[in-house]
């Protein structure tokens, strides 16, 4: 993919504590970042992952993970992680992530993930919802976030 794909991005700084001896980014590290660009894309789109499942509204779990790194990151590094959904199934959501050093084109690491609606207390799927879908359609297609209140199941939970 290309930068002009995501319509969101968000700044990471490197930290030493996710780097090994040599000062490069730890492998597992980019766990976190992929947790810290799938939070921060649902609050740009006016929610959090977290207090809408706490409300019962939609939880998801993680299936799959790949990660593919093409070129270190350091301590201390400023980067770009780029967010985007570039597929939403029945119950399934796909996210990719790239991520640049800050004012770059060096891309350093892909990370494509698979999240599938879940309820916990069941272990039964949990199809996406449809305020969602058209909340993130709309972004993934236009850039512009859609207000909240439009989507009146999603905004009550995300209250």
């Amino acid at each position: 993919m290309s930068k002009s794909e995501f319509k969101f991005q968000i700044p990471l700084r490197v930290r030493w504590m996710e780097c090994d001896r040599q000062g490069i980014v730890f492998n597992g590290a980019y766990m976190d970042y992929l947790e810290v660009g799938q939070a921060e894309y649902f609050r740009n789109l006016g929610f959090s992952i977290y207090k809408i499942a706490q409300q019962g509204y939609f939880d998801s779990a993680v299936v799959k993970v790949e990660i593919e790194y093409k070129a270190p990151a350091r301590v201390d590094d400023m980067l770009d992680t780029h967010v985007r959904v570039s597929h939403i199934g029945n119950t399934s959501l796909i996210l990719n992530i790239e991520i640049y050093p800050q004012d770059s084109e060096t891309l350093l690491t892909t990370i494509m993930s698979v999240y599938v609606g879940y309820h916990a207390d069941t272990g039964a799927t949990w199809p996406v919802p449809d305020e969602m879908r058209e909340l993130i359609n709309h972004f993934e297609e236009t850039g512009e976030v859609l207000p909240l209140e439009q989507f009146p199941n999603l905004a009550a939970a995300a209250r």
